[in-house]
């Protein structure tokens, strides 16, 4: 695979400690929780077995019994998990759509109750292959059937080096690419949406990419990931001025719709990780209310959706807590925003089945 130069940036080892979570003390931060009765669908969340960390059908579902929400679906978000180790690479991301397809069959039988985990499915393909990409998203809708609805890709780049949030590099400039846009062009022929990974000052990048393809919806990952480490840190107030101008402009584009979720990260400055207890539901809501009203205000209820980004945000919350936050932040709207900003946006942007309620 191309991926327009990406390339390995970590070891095993700084996988293993950036996947690590201490369930201990996570534990010591409990709430019970807010309006349980509320639906709610999860459009992102991880799978996967890798670096001695795992995290699968099981483990998820412990997370949102725990937590005590009425979590009634979720969509799975591409992540480099059980890509097929034989055969041609450029085929290899159909091993991820196989293995998550399988979870979400399993949850679709109802012994884990009535969730419907993984009822969408955001996959990978490499868009440098141009036309030829049209055989692997073939490939991924044969294997994924209905539950396959796009494709994620990351093209987080900064110039200070020190900042990382993937296992892998990329290139500066990748949505620009002509290459890769060669390949973008196919989604729309296939119904696809694309998830995109980028860091706050790539969002102008991503809004001129959705107005050359204005048939292609696209969903940005993290409210668009402000950065608050390396030259970013000890610069919120800017940041945020240059985040939300950006957040601002690319809300103009109708196909563009955005996560509002995954704030914990490390590369967003916070710390959570390094407090001595778990921060609670009020504490983040707090933080992230400037972030989510911001996104709100622009994009609207009906294009916001919340997100969990779990495993990688457990790092930093429990599952249950997470939920209350947002729930917190929502509180001021009126039933019918809510069941957008919980429900509603997430079923739409994946296209999930029209029973789903």
């Amino acid at each position: 695979m191309d991926l327009g130069g990406a390339k390995i940036g970590e070891t095993e080892h700084e996988q293993k400690v950036l996947f690590a979570i201490d369930e201990g003390w996570l534990a010591k931060r409990r709430e019970e929780p807010i309006d349980p009765a509320m639906p709610i669908i999860d459009p992102h969340h991880h799978l996967w077995e890798r670096g001695g960390a795992r995290y699968l059908l099981h483990d998820l579902k412990a997370d949102i019994d725990g937590g005590g929400h009425n979590i009634r679906a979720t969509a799975f978000s591409q992540c480099d998990s059980m890509y097929r180790a034989d055969g041609d690479p450029a085929f290899a991301p159909i091993g991820e759509t196989e293995f998550v397809n399988g979870t979400a069959a399993m949850s679709a039988s109802g012994v884990y109750g009535p969730i419907r985990v993984c009822a969408g499915i955001v996959g990978f393909a490499d868009l440098f292959m141009g036309d030829a990409v049209d055989k692997v998203l073939e490939a991924h809708l044969r294997t994924g059937g209905d539950r396959f609805k796009g494709l994620r890709y990351c093209s987080v780049w900064d110039a200070d080096k020190s900042i990382r949030s993937t296992p892998m590099e990329f290139p500066q400039g990748l949505l620009l690419d002509p290459k890769f846009r060669a390949g973008y062009a196919r989604l729309s022929r296939y119904g696809l949406s694309f998830d995109a990974l980028l860091y706050h000052t790539q969002i102008p990048e991503l809004a001129d990419l959705a107005r050359a393809f204005p048939e292609t919806p696209i969903v940005i990952d993290h409210i668009g990931c402000p950065l608050g480490i390396g030259v970013y840190a000890g610069r919120r107030d800017e940041v945020f001025r240059l985040w939300r101008q950006n957040i601002s402009d690319i809300a103009k584009c109708g196909n563009v719709a955005i996560k509002l979720g995954g704030m914990g990260m490390h590369f967003f400055g916070f710390g959570f990780e390094n407090l001595p207890v778990p921060p609670s539901s009020d504490e983040l809501a707090k933080i992230w209310k400037p972030y989510v009203e911001t996104c709100i205000e622009a994009f609207g209820v009906k294009r916001c959706m919340f997100e969990s980004n779990f495993p990688v945000d457990k790092r930093y919350y429990s599952y249950g807590v997470m939920w209350n936050a947002f729930k917190k932040l929502a509180a001021s709207f009126s039933a019918g925003e809510k069941a957008e900003l919980f429900f509603n946006s997430a079923k739409r942007a994946y296209r999930l089945p029209t029973t789903m309620s």
